[in-house]
């Protein structure tokens, strides 16, 4: 057992009791002790009540001089739409490293979206007995990050919007005097946030009564294209009817009715300026260059040019801390950021990885998760986290599980919400053989970026040893350092054991660099031809307004950024239902789009839906709250 002082030894019970149930059966201890166990001190972190704190940025620059510890990134195979449980390998691993290996580990994961919380997916916290507590604290509010990303982006939306509402209204001259009023003395000055558009115009002057007629307009004019503006309003919520919606509609809006729609807040580009951000410093000039449409004269318009980068600073000043949470083993676990892997570039954030990695020191790990299967949250991990943290991780996971096989191997449609087909209960060698293409796939896309690729085997009840056995023959013949069988979901960190000793292995034997997928200087297209040939493709195909965006973003200087391909997580192809490892199509971008505060350009492969919907029966009809304890019940 471990030498620190907050592990736990867990109770399990067979058969498995509900996620909820064992997260409510164990009481954590006081955030502050695992805060102490990772050397942390009161000065160090924020508490938000009992089981949670804010780690401080500052203990960056406190431990600059101390080394790292390995760094591991878990992905999966192309996973059903139940989840083949990365974010339970994920905690089950480290409860192994920490409460049965000695290690010094903490697991860096994403902030769940209450939109699966209350849809169909369900929360994020892990589960059965590998899982962050407490999970109710977990998968809705924890410390307010997605609220104020939510504001954030919805501040900056209204201000888009008004300030074509005042450009319409009023002559330059009525506008500069409303953006310099003169003060008291009838002195005029610009405000700090200003200077940042007087420089970008190549204005040097300090006085606004120094500006001749042509620059009052060109510096209160920013005579937005409202046909340009990309950046939409977001909530937190799963809700289909805010896909398409009209604006504008007040009778004291005169007339400036608008086409538009909703996010989901996870989706905000906000929310990838969070997670891919290095410092306060760093997030204050990221927030203030997003673009969020272009004037009429084809050239961007930024946050900062429509003076409110600042304000959104502010209003994000205490999300940038990472939240210090625990396992159900009583390992520390840093939560933070939670862009989807699907429509973003799906990790959690590049702080908290620093942070974890400066904690655990050299012989420590920290563990990662990147969403989906590795041909998207993976492949974006190494391309565009990696390059802007100068981080390299040593292994990478991919978690495989018999019923996702089953699946690409041919097996009946997984549909969530309905009973599994008898196919995926019963043995079926053969029809797991048959999708461990899939599998394949995904090792030696992630093995050529040079680091030692293991495959983890989630194990459910219903899978037989053959089956297990085939899965770990298929993993080594296509080259993975090596395949463990793990059973972390009934275990907890027992049950991964064997996956902690193969992960220690595959850390301490890596022998090349991180190669990443595409040099940073090929043109957008090249860049996303590169990762379309990754997932099977022979061609690319653009639509004209995919074109027409890939000219523009050329044009204004910003080809020379990484790509965040937004595409189905149920498929290396554009086609949810092509299951297994699809080669020789082509695959469609329909448009691009350009996060240029997060730092890349994403393009959207066939029909992607930045909100998703509810289904018939969301997850909300489980949950409810016991108004004798006041605990939440039925949260999965």
């Amino acid at each position: 057992m471990s030498s620190s002082t907050t592990v736990r030894k867990l109770e399990v019970v067979s058969p498995v009791p509900a996620d909820i149930d064992i997260a409510n059966s164990v009481e954590p201890v006081h955030i502050s002790e695992i805060a102490k166990d990772l050397n942390l001190s009161p000065n160090h972190y924020d508490l938000y009540g009992k089981y949670k704190a804010k780690v401080l940025l500052s203990v960056l620059d406190e431990l600059q001089g101390s080394q790292d510890g390995y760094y591991v990134v878990v992905g999966g195979i192309t996973p059903t739409p139940l989840g083949e449980g990365k974010s339970t390998t994920t905690v089950g691993l480290c409860q192994a490293l920490g409460a049965f290996l000695d290690k010094k580990v903490v697991t860096c994961v994403r902030q769940p979206s209450q939109g699966p919380t209350f849809g169909i997916k369900g929360g994020a916290a892990g589960g059965g007995y590998s899982q962050v507590i407490p999970m109710d604290e977990f998968n809705l509010h924890l410390t307010g990050d997605i609220h104020a990303i939510t504001a954030a982006n919805n501040l900056l939306a209204a201000a888009i919007d008004t300030r074509i509402f005042h450009e319409s209204t009023q002559s330059d001259k009525a506008l500069f005097n409303r953006l310099c009023p003169p003060n008291k003395e009838g002195k005029r000055s610009f405000s700090d946030v200003m200077f940042r558009r007087l420089k970008k115009l190549g204005i040097s002057k300090t006085n606004p009564d120094d500006l001749t007629p042509e620059e009052v307009n060109k510096f209160a004019r920013l005579d937005i294209d409202p046909n340009s503006i990309t950046w939409r309003r977001v909530m937190d919520i799963n809700d289909r009817f805010l896909r398409k919606i009209t604006i504008g509609q007040g009778p004291d809006e005169k007339g400036m009715v608008r086409e538009t729609a909703f996010d989901i807040s996870v989706a905000s580009e906000i929310m990838a300026v969070l997670a891919l951000t290095t410092s306060l410093a760093d997030m204050r000039e990221r927030l203030g260059k997003m673009v969020i449409g272009n004037s009429k004269s084809g050239d961007p318009v930024t946050a900062d040019d429509l003076g409110v980068g600042g304000a959104l600073t502010v209003l994000m000043k205490d999300a940038i801390h990472p939240t210090l949470m625990q396992t159900l083993e009583g390992t520390p676990v840093l939560v933070h950021a939670g862009p989807f892997a699907n429509i973003a570039h799906g990790n959690s954030s590049i702080v908290a990885d620093k942070i974890a990695l400066k904690l655990v020191g050299p012989g420590g790990f920290v563990v990662t998760e990147a969403g989906f299967g590795a041909d998207i949250g993976a492949e974006k991990f190494m391309n565009i986290k990696c390059r802007y943290s100068g981080l390299t991780p040593q292994c990478a996971i991919i978690v495989a599980t018999v019923r996702a096989l089953k699946m690409h191997g041919g097996g009946p449609a997984v549909v969530a919400g309905k009973p599994l087909d008898h196919a995926y209960l019963t043995e079926n060698v053969a029809l797991v053989e048959a999708g461990c293409v899939n599998m394949a796939r995904h090792i030696s896309n992630t093995k050529s970026y040079g680091v030692n690729v293991v495959v983890a085997i989630n194990k459910f009840s219903t899978d037989t040893e053959a089956e297990l056995n085939a899965v770990r023959s298929a993993a080594l013949a296509a080259g993975a350092y090596d395949a463990v069988i793990c059973s972390h979901h009934a275990h907890g960190g027992k049950g991964a054991v064997d996956l902690g000793i193969a992960v220690q292995k595959a850390c301490e034997n890596v022998t090349q660099p991180l190669k990443f997928l595409y040099p940073l200087d090929l043109s957008i297209k090249e860049k996303i031809e590169a990762i379309a040939k990754s997932y099977g493709a022979s061609g690319v195909e653009y639509s004209e307004q995919a074109e027409k965006q890939i000219e523009m973003y050329s044009k204004q200087g910003f080809s020379g950024l990484p790509i965040c391909m937004a595409k189905t997580q149920y498929s290396f192809s554009d086609n949810a239902a092509a299951k297994g490892a699809p080669s020789g199509f082509v695959l469609p971008i329909r448009d691009v789009r350009a996060s240029i505060g997060a730092g890349f350009i994403y393009p959207l492969v066939g029909t992607m839906s930045t909100m998703p919907g509810l289904p018939t029966r969301p997850c909300f009809y489980d949950i409810d709250i016991d108004t004798t304890t006041g605990k939440v019940t039925g949260l999965s």
